[in-house]
Protein backbone atom coordinates (compact mmCIF):
# COMPACT_ATOMS: atom_id res chain seq x y z
CA UNK A 1 0.00 0.00 0.00
CA UNK A 2 1.20 3.53 -0.66
CA UNK A 3 1.38 6.03 1.94
CA UNK A 4 0.31 9.53 0.69
CA UNK A 5 2.68 12.28 0.62
CA UNK A 6 1.42 15.63 1.72
CA UNK A 7 3.07 19.33 0.76
CA UNK A 8 3.35 21.54 3.71
CA UNK A 9 5.14 24.41 4.11
CA UNK A 10 6.39 25.71 7.16
CA UNK A 11 7.09 29.55 8.29
CA UNK A 12 10.15 30.63 10.33
CA UNK A 13 10.21 32.61 13.37
CA UNK A 14 13.41 34.41 11.80
CA UNK A 15 15.50 33.63 7.99
CA UNK A 16 17.76 30.80 7.70
CA UNK A 17 21.53 30.98 7.10
CA UNK A 18 22.52 29.37 3.89
CA UNK A 19 24.11 26.93 6.22
CA UNK A 20 21.45 26.09 8.63
CA UNK A 21 19.23 25.74 5.40
CA UNK A 22 21.88 23.60 4.39
CA UNK A 23 21.80 20.96 6.82
CA UNK A 24 18.09 20.94 7.58
CA UNK A 25 17.90 20.23 3.91
CA UNK A 26 20.53 17.09 4.41
CA UNK A 27 17.65 15.57 6.59
CA UNK A 28 14.77 15.90 4.22
CA UNK A 29 14.52 18.17 1.08
CA UNK A 30 13.49 21.36 1.20
CA UNK A 31 12.65 24.53 -0.96
CA UNK A 32 13.49 27.87 0.88
CA UNK A 33 11.85 30.88 -0.81
CA UNK A 34 13.81 33.64 -1.51
CA UNK A 35 14.86 34.94 2.04
CA UNK A 36 14.68 31.53 3.77
CA UNK A 37 11.65 32.61 5.83
CA UNK A 38 9.60 29.94 4.19
CA UNK A 39 10.35 26.49 3.39
CA UNK A 40 8.62 23.76 1.70
CA UNK A 41 8.53 20.18 1.80
CA UNK A 42 6.66 16.58 1.02
CA UNK A 43 6.05 14.50 4.06
CA UNK A 44 4.42 10.78 3.42
CA UNK A 45 2.01 10.09 6.26
CA UNK A 46 -1.51 8.70 6.39
CA UNK A 47 -2.71 12.02 7.32
CA UNK A 48 -2.40 15.46 7.16
CA UNK A 49 -2.02 16.13 10.70
CA UNK A 50 0.17 13.45 10.91
CA UNK A 51 2.62 14.77 8.28
CA UNK A 52 2.60 17.89 10.00
CA UNK A 53 3.41 16.59 13.31
CA UNK A 54 6.64 14.27 11.84
CA UNK A 55 7.35 17.28 10.01
CA UNK A 56 7.62 19.38 13.22
CA UNK A 57 9.10 16.64 15.01
CA UNK A 58 12.03 16.29 12.57
CA UNK A 59 12.63 20.11 11.99
CA UNK A 60 11.27 21.88 15.55
CA UNK A 61 14.47 21.37 17.31
CA UNK A 62 16.83 22.43 14.72
CA UNK A 63 14.63 25.29 13.42
CA UNK A 64 13.02 28.34 14.30
CA UNK A 65 9.79 26.72 13.00
CA UNK A 66 6.68 29.18 14.37
CA UNK A 67 3.78 27.49 11.58
CA UNK A 68 3.33 24.19 9.61
CA UNK A 69 0.50 24.20 7.47
CA UNK A 70 -0.79 22.07 4.29
CA UNK A 71 -0.08 23.62 1.46
CA UNK A 72 -3.27 22.32 -0.36
CA UNK A 73 -6.70 22.46 0.99
CA UNK A 74 -8.44 19.38 1.56
CA UNK A 75 -11.68 18.52 -0.11
CA UNK A 76 -12.95 20.84 2.80
CA UNK A 77 -11.60 23.70 1.47
CA UNK A 78 -9.56 23.47 4.69
CA UNK A 79 -6.30 24.16 5.56
CA UNK A 80 -4.17 22.57 8.43
CA UNK A 81 -2.25 24.64 10.92
CA UNK A 82 0.23 23.12 13.04
CA UNK A 83 0.88 25.66 16.04
CA UNK A 84 3.39 24.83 19.07
CA UNK A 85 2.36 27.36 21.62
CA UNK A 86 4.68 28.11 24.74
CA UNK A 87 3.38 26.78 27.69
CA UNK A 88 1.88 29.47 29.13
CA UNK A 89 -0.52 30.40 26.17
CA UNK A 90 -1.28 26.39 25.51
CA UNK A 91 -2.62 27.07 29.42
CA UNK A 92 -4.35 29.66 28.83
CA UNK A 93 -6.07 27.95 25.27
CA UNK A 94 -6.77 24.58 27.17
CA UNK A 95 -8.63 26.75 30.41
CA UNK A 96 -10.36 28.86 27.62
CA UNK A 97 -11.40 25.84 25.77
CA UNK A 98 -12.24 24.38 28.85
CA UNK A 99 -14.67 26.54 29.72
CA UNK A 100 -16.05 27.39 26.51
CA UNK A 101 -16.68 23.03 26.90
CA UNK A 102 -14.88 22.63 23.61
CA UNK A 103 -11.81 20.75 22.51
CA UNK A 104 -8.73 23.29 21.95
CA UNK A 105 -8.24 22.69 18.74
CA UNK A 106 -12.44 23.21 18.17
CA UNK A 107 -12.06 26.56 20.36
CA UNK A 108 -8.58 27.45 18.36
CA UNK A 109 -10.61 26.69 15.32
CA UNK A 110 -13.44 29.05 16.23
CA UNK A 111 -11.57 31.87 17.52
CA UNK A 112 -9.45 32.09 14.28
CA UNK A 113 -12.31 31.85 12.26
CA UNK A 114 -13.86 34.79 14.29
CA UNK A 115 -10.34 36.67 13.74
CA UNK A 116 -10.72 35.99 10.31
CA UNK A 117 -14.22 37.49 9.51
CA UNK A 118 -13.59 40.39 11.86
CA UNK A 119 -10.45 40.97 9.79
CA UNK A 120 -12.58 40.78 6.09
CA UNK A 121 -15.35 42.77 7.52
CA UNK A 122 -12.75 45.81 8.60
CA UNK A 123 -11.10 45.42 5.35
CA UNK A 124 -14.14 45.91 3.28
CA UNK A 125 -15.45 48.57 5.43
CA UNK A 126 -12.14 50.83 4.98
CA UNK A 127 -12.11 50.07 1.00
CA UNK A 128 -15.59 51.29 1.17
CA UNK A 129 -14.47 54.73 2.94
CA UNK A 130 -12.03 54.84 0.64
CA UNK A 131 -14.67 54.66 -2.28
CA UNK A 132 -16.82 57.01 -0.74
CA UNK A 133 -14.00 59.66 -0.30
CA UNK A 134 -12.94 59.07 -3.80
CA UNK A 135 -17.13 60.09 -5.15
CA UNK A 136 -17.10 62.57 -3.50
CA UNK A 137 -14.79 64.02 -5.97
CA UNK A 138 -15.32 62.11 -9.09
CA UNK A 139 -18.71 60.34 -10.97
CA UNK A 140 -19.01 56.45 -10.23
CA UNK A 141 -17.99 56.33 -14.27
CA UNK A 142 -14.94 57.85 -13.99
CA UNK A 143 -14.24 55.91 -10.91
CA UNK A 144 -14.96 52.83 -12.24
CA UNK A 145 -12.63 53.38 -15.14
CA UNK A 146 -10.09 54.69 -13.57
CA UNK A 147 -9.99 51.34 -11.59
CA UNK A 148 -10.49 49.14 -14.88
CA UNK A 149 -7.59 50.77 -15.72
CA UNK A 150 -5.22 50.26 -13.18
CA UNK A 151 -6.23 46.44 -12.39
CA UNK A 152 -5.40 46.31 -16.46
CA UNK A 153 -2.25 47.63 -15.80
CA UNK A 154 -1.50 45.20 -13.08
CA UNK A 155 -2.31 42.08 -15.04
CA UNK A 156 1.32 39.90 -14.80
CA UNK A 157 2.20 41.36 -11.46
CA UNK A 158 1.55 39.57 -8.14
CA UNK A 159 -0.79 41.55 -5.81
CA UNK A 160 -1.46 41.19 -2.19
Amino acid sequence: MTVPHYALEVSLTRPLSPQALHRAAGRLPLAANHDATRLMTLMPAKSPHRAAQKLRHRLGHRLPVDVITTHYPDADHHVLLNVAFPPAARAALEDGARRAHQSPERFTELALHRALVQHADEEADRIDRQVQRLLETTTPACLLAAVGHALTRLSGRSTP
